[in-house]
């Protein structure tokens, strides 16, 4: 059983720690504090690291400490305790605390769970003695412990960071994308890197959000932070006002370009102010405003034409990295891949997660009762709907927007902060009120505009039935609006910590969905005639590019001369009158780039290659690197995670030249 021991925070109290139990050679946990600011630590000799503490100036402000032990602690428990600790004790909001943002990681360990459980008891006797204050769900559902740079990082989220806080030193003008599909963490990652940067002196820096709504709830987010301001929390508009040196865009897909927006007249005044023509875009804006930008960009939450697009991303030719663990959803991956599959048709759709509650219901009323006994049970569970339905009730408050059987449901009634708004559980959101948010259970209205076609086996989405204007308003491609639509439902579908709830308006798509859970009727490849396949929306109209084996991106090896094989390249991609080839890809030394062993990348033949490109070298043998141009030759820079590949120098000459520089990695999925 734990328990906390309280000492003054003196030379006295340290002598007193020096003859307790746990003072010299046991893993403690401590806090120490003066009932505003408070520190934590843990340590395995807790007189003398109270020693040192009593010579930090910042340090002597405070004056009580209370030590945590345990007969059973050891030191992965205890740094698992202090990170826990200053996850919660941030988001409770009760002490401003003194601790840096190094970056909390956690690892698994024997007998986690166990501890993990003292830590609820450990949390009680905290808030006996008035150092917490709130439960800890209430704590795990505000913004400020969703949000808190204090959060423990995943591993590839801390590899990114430090890897971002390197290139920042070099103080060049660098664009840099993160990918990174829901519950990945962007937003995490976001948060730590400002907290980051303003503990170490950074002043002109930001955090750009898209979204209002999301964006007023990371302010206040920020209010909540010792260093952070909500001023740093600016909008794309907000970004042209001054020059900084670091700007950090969350939720990318979401800047406009000029296409479906409701104030042309104020988004070419920005862009005649910044000299750009009618093709100015939010992004264009950023790039302009800072010397290095970070952009946490996911494709497929692209769900409106005024979304910025993924070539104009490429375009800032940037610096790539990826974020895959999954943070939000407990059904993991495999939930995801699920809902991807799931919505796209695919023949290897199986309902393979665990831990997660899906259900689908064929009476709304029925799913509108579950989520307010989850909302009663957990809190912070709400519905919401594709935009299917009129807002009626927004000029009539009094009128039902959505209205199927006995059931009737009105949209939010506010649109900033609507999770967090009082009658949120009464009321159904939209996609623009919750993307970014997370919930612990969500219900799911899939409206009319989505269907299925049971004789060709596919999604089908009706224009006519989907009323965001701006949504679909000069789209005149199916395809591209079909894409918006699925995205949309992807988004809503993986907002839920706990579990989803599922109702669907259509009754084939219900079918589909209830056999696909069943694992009664899949779709296979066989099912479906070539000249009924619907082509991938990620593709459009495609161009054959010739593919090769292989290429190392570790050490050399053979590059065949001959392709007997093409890839399909989504014809956004290829320039008129350049040529292209495509390689596999074998080995790590690109990693940090997020090229990795197995990839397909597409290629532009290009002997001229300058400092800074990502170039195929080839000869006899063959390789992807990046290039410093030098007078007598090339350096080959490796960019990758593993030490063993060094950077060399190569001489440039008939038999050893550069074959082309690196487009972008292929999904051939």
């Amino acid at each position: 059983m734990s328990e906390i021991k309280t000492f003054p925070f003196s030379q006295p109290g340290v002598e007193q720690i020096r003859n307790y139990k746990y003072g010299t050679d046991w893993p403690v946990v401590y806090l120490i504090e003066n009932g505003k600011e408070l520190y934590v630590g843990e340590t395995i000799r807790a007189y003398g690291r109270t020693r040192q503490h009593l010579d930090n100036e910042k340090r002597r402000q405070l004056n009580t400490i209370h030590v945590i032990s345990d007969d059973e602690f050891n030191k992965s428990a205890t740094l698992d305790t202090e990170s826990s600790l200053i996850e919660y004790l941030v988001a409770d909001g009760v002490y401003t605390l003194q601790n840096g943002n190094g970056g909390l990681q956690n690892h698994d360990y024997f007998d986690r769970e166990r501890y993990q459980g003292k830590f609820e008891l450990l949390w009680k006797k905290l808030q006996d003695l008035k150092i917490a204050k709130n439960d800890l769900l209430q704590i795990r559902n505000s913004d400020l412990f969703k949000y808190s740079p204090y959060k423990t990082l995943t591993d590839d989220q801390y590899l990114i960071a430090t890897q971002l806080v390197e290139h920042f030193k070099e103080n060049k003008k660098q664009t840099y994308v993160i990918h990174g599909g829901p519950g990945t963490g962007k937003t995490i990652l976001a948060t730590f890197l400002i907290k980051k940067l303003v503990d170490e002196g950074k002043k002109d820096i930001a955090l750009v959000i898209a979204m209002v709504s999301l964006r007023k709830t990371l302010k206040k987010v920020f209010r909540g932070i010792p260093g952070l301001s909500p001023n740093m929390v600016i909008g794309p508009n907000e970004a042209v006002d001054q020059k900084y040196d670091i700007l950090i865009v969350d939720e990318t897909h979401r800047l406009h370009q000029r296409r479906n927006i409701p104030n042309y007249g104020t988004f070419d005044v920005t862009n005649k102010k910044l000299g750009l023509g009618n093709e100015g875009t939010e992004l264009d804006w950023i790039l302009s405003s800072a010397n290095q930008v970070v952009l946490f960009y996911d494709q497929r939450q692209s769900v409106r034409p005024s979304d910025i697009s993924a070539k104009k991303v490429l375009e800032t030719n940037p610096i790539s990295f990826e974020l895959k663990t999954q943070m939000r959803v407990k059904g993991g991956e495999n939930y995801l891949h699920f809902i991807d599959n799931l919505l796209e048709n695919s023949a290897d759709t199986k309902a393979n997660f665990t831990d997660y509650e899906f259900k689908v219901y064929d009476d709304l009323g029925q799913m509108v009762s579950a989520i307010k006994e989850q909302e009663k049970a957990h809190t912070l569970s709400r519905m919401v709907a594709g935009y299917a339905w009129k807002w009626l009730s927004k000029k009539n408050p009094t009128v039902p927007d959505i209205v199927i059987g006995d059931t009737k449901l009105f949209w939010n009634s506010r649109i900033h902060d609507w999770v967090n708004s009082p009658n949120a559980i009464n009321e159904v959101g939209c996609i623009h009120t919750i993307q970014g948010y997370d919930l612990n259970y969500t219900g799911v209205i899939i409206g009319p505009e989505m269907s299925y076609d049971p004789i060709k086996k596919v999604i089908v989405v009706d224009k006519s039935k989907y009323l965001d204007s701006n949504g679909h308003k000069g789209v005149t491609d199916p395809e591209e609006l079909r894409r918006y639509v699925i995205n949309i439902y992807k988004t809503l579908l993986t907002r839920g910590i706990l579990g989803t709830y599922v109702y669907i308006v259509d009754e084939n798509l219900r079918k589909y969905f209830k056999e696909v859970l069943s694992g009664e009727s899949l779709v296979t490849q066989e099912e479906v005639s070539e000249e009924e396949v619907t082509p991938s929306p990620y593709q459009g109209e495609v161009v054959k590019v010739p593919l090769y084996d292989s290429i190392g991106c570790g050490e050399l090896m053979l590059a065949d001369s001959v392709s007997d094989e093409t890839v399909d390249v989504p014809a956004w991609l290829i320039k008129p009158g350049a040529k292209y080839f495509a390689l596999h890809t074998r080995g790590d030394s690109m990693n940090q780039l997020a090229i990795n062993d197995g990839d397909i990348i597409l290629c532009q033949k290009n002997l001229n290659a300058t400092s800074g490109n990502a170039v195929v070298l080839i000869g006899d043998d063959a390789t992807l690197k990046q290039i410093k141009v030098e007078k007598d030759g090339l350096v080959l820079i490796p960019k990758s995670t593993n030490p063993e590949h060094k950077i060399r120098k190569v001489t440039i000459d008939d038999d050893f030249k550069i074959l082309g520089v690196f487009v972008c990695k292929i999904d051939r999925n």
